[in-house]
């Protein structure tokens, strides 16, 4: 390589050269583009023409801003007659000492309107509470309602049911004992009678008794586990015959089916 020919690889070459970094250059412009553009939205707020209202407010925040002054016609009148700056307002200075605070309306609403407004929807809400109320109230009334009259109809199938077994177990002991007809007529089952003159008399008999009040599931049990103890010394809730009385009161829990929970 000739001495008049340049090397690119040279550190000599290569100091000759700017370093520029690509994009630094956008960058700074956009910055500096985005600084302007502010500088000229401050410009133009400082050089806008302000509206009535504006001015308006500003004058009035300034005004509140400031004490009164001794040229205030009413203020030098209070200083005549003893009044302070800085002292309550009354004969033992315990009254206010700042002025009056000013609320502005911006609405079209007569004087009373935001109080008026307000008592109404304390009204409002407070019938909403009631209703709100009175419906669970109702709510759960009704649901005791249902658990009583499903625990009603339960106790009712349960005598039923109890009712049935004194029926049979009564039949049974009676028949053992050599009794063919039982004391009363629904001291037994009731079977199932096909014969159009046993279903006559049983109508005919009903027409008798028609004065004769009828007993109801539970008084039926009643009685007739009261004749099975005492005549047969039987207990349908235990299921076993006793020897007598005795034993029976002794070793059976009661005449009920809550005595044997």
């Amino acid at each position: 390589m000739s001495d008049e020919e340049e090397d690119y690889m040279s550190d000599a070459f290569l100091s000759q050269i700017q370093d520029v970094k690509p994009g630094v250059n956008m960058v700074r412009r956009v910055k500096e583009a985005m600084k302007k553009e502010v500088q000229q939205k401050e410009k133009n707020i400082k050089n806008r023409q302000k509206t009535y209202k504006e001015q308006e407010k500003e004058s009035r925040e300034a005004a509140l801003q400031s004490s009164i002054s001794n040229e205030n016609k009413g203020f030098a009148l209070l200083q005549k007659m003893g009044y302070k700056a800085g002292q309550g307002l009354g004969k033992e200075g315990a009254g206010r000492v700042d002025p009056i605070p000013l609320n502005i309306k911006t609405d079209r609403g007569g004087i009373g309107m935001e109080e008026m407004k307000k008592r109404k929807a304390e009204e409002e809400l407070e019938h909403y509470r009631q209703k709100v109320r009175a419906k669970q109230q109702n709510e759960s009334k009704s649901l005791e309602d249902f658990r009583s009259r499903v625990r009603t109809e339960r106790d009712e199938r349960k005598i039923e049911g109890d009712l049935r077994r004194s029926q049979r177990a009564c039949e049974q002991l009676d028949s053992q004992k050599g009794i063919t007809v039982p004391r009363e007529q629904w001291y037994w089952p009731t079977a199932d009678v096909d014969d159009e003159e046993a279903v006559q008399e049983e109508e005919e008999e009903e027409e008798e008794d028609e004065e004769i009040v009828e007993l109801s599931s539970s008084d039926k049990l009643q009685i007739l586990t009261s004749y099975v103890r005492g005549v047969h010394f039987y207990c349908i809730w235990c299921g076993t015959t006793y020897n007598d009385e005795e034993d029976l009161s002794s070793n059976c829990p009661g005449d009920t089916a809550a005595d044997h929970d």
